[in-house]
């Protein structure tokens, strides 16, 4: 296990990045663990919980996921693609407003789903799959504009300097607000989805479903080259946190979970290698569990 603490110590370091990780056997003991239970701004990465809680309701019958839903064109949530990135209306069925909240990480179809099913189902779920470290109270609309709160302005209006000092004190960015998790827990709830432990069978299907068609071939998507099926769901913030919680399948039922939550010492938007760290970092984590099996 020191060996390859090292090597994912040297990866991070040659990326200019810190990170917490896990990695497990989805249906086995084992693990490997740096900073496992800490405190991770979860970004992005809880919109997996928003996903499950929607495809739960439906599997339960409370809702159907080809209901259509409009979305104005005044209801949008900042955010670089999907819907919050259109100017005109949209119609979608629920479970197409799901697949951009996970395949682009839509904030507006995120927002407009964990309304539909309620940010306290979200957490209630959480809390009977035992995730004590994980508090998603907000939807991407408050998460942003909390940060940009503590900003002062937005980040294009700052010199690089006064956003490295804005950012270096905001509380959303500590992550002492806003959504937080563990790598710990993230790999726990994946790993029960991929069992069919965290809802009805029907609901974790769909959730893998959905998951396996993220579009993100920079990070976790790396660690390997065409071989293993990579599900995942990727998290990224200001103050250069940069995410992936996902399941490496090499088929006949070995499959990983894995959560890496990334910070760079740099707040660059672009930097292929952080993002490529990710992936490395959890190649290293799950050969070597493949190699102590």
């Amino acid at each position: 296990m020191s060996h390859v603490m090292k090597e994912i110590a040297a990866v991070l370091g040659r990326a200019g990045t810190s990170a917490a990780l896990h990695a497990r056997p989805v249906d086995g003991p084992g693990e490997v663990a740096l900073n496992a239970d800490s405190v991770s701004v979860a970004a992005s990465t809880y919109k997996i919980s928003v996903l499950l809680e929607l495809a739960c309701q439906a599997a339960e019958g409370t809702l159907s996921l080809t209901s259509r839903l409009r979305v104005p064109a005044d209801r949008r949530s900042l955010g670089p693609t999907g819907i919050s990135a259109m100017l005109d209306d949209v119609e979608l069925s629920l479970r197409d407003l799901a697949l951009l909240m996970m395949q682009i990480s839509d904030n507006t179809a995120t927002d407009v789903v964990q309304e539909l099913v309620g940010t306290d189902r979200i957490a209630a779920r959480l809390a009977a799959l035992g995730l004590t470290g994980t508090s998603f109270p907000h939807d991407c609309a408050r998460l942003v504009g909390d940060v940009l709160d503590d900003l002062g302005a937005y980040p294009d209006e700052l010199s690089r300097d006064e956003l490295r000092r804005a950012l270096d004190a905001s509380p959303s960015i500590a992550g002492t607000t806003g959504n937080i998790t563990t790598p710990r827990d993230m790999t726990t709830l994946v790993s029960a989805i991929w069992r069919d432990e965290a809802g009805p069978a029907q609901a974790c299907e769909e959730v893998r479903r959905v998951m396996l068609q993220q579009y993100a071939p920079h990070r976790l998507s790396t660690a390997y080259r065409d071989g293993p099926v990579i599900a995942g769901k990727t998290g990224t913030f200001h103050g250069g946190i940069r995410n992936e919680v996902g399941v490496v399948d090499f088929g006949g039922g070995e499959r990983y979970a894995v959560a890496v939550y990334l910070r760079q010492h740099e707040y660059d938007v672009r930097d292929g290698r952080a993002d490529a760290a990710i992936g490395e970092v959890a190649r290293l984590a799950i050969d070597h569990l493949r190699g102590a099996a």
